[in-house]
């Protein structure tokens, strides 16, 4: 079982304070809100779902981003 930092549910902007790595990853999904005011109150779900990306797509980009995470913990 793969141990989970970030979820779906989280803000974008909590996400990419804590987890600054992250950015690349969400960028390569087409997730470029890093510095939008709007990542201040979208999770990553909704921001992802408003660029287009259905539910599976998220969660290999939730897999991602933890992987990442995980390694700089």
């Amino acid at each position: 079982m793969v141990k989970k930092l970030i979820t779906k549910n989280m803000l974008i902007s909590e996400v990419i304070k804590k987890y600054p790595e992250v950015s690349v990853i969400f960028m390569g999904y087409g997730l470029h809100c890093i510095g939008c005011i709007i990542s201040e109150f979208e999770t990553i779900e909704q921001g992802a779902k408003a660029h287009g990306l259905d539910d599976e797509e998220i969660d290999f980009m939730i897999k991602d981003v933890n992987e990442i995470a995980l390694e700089n913990v």
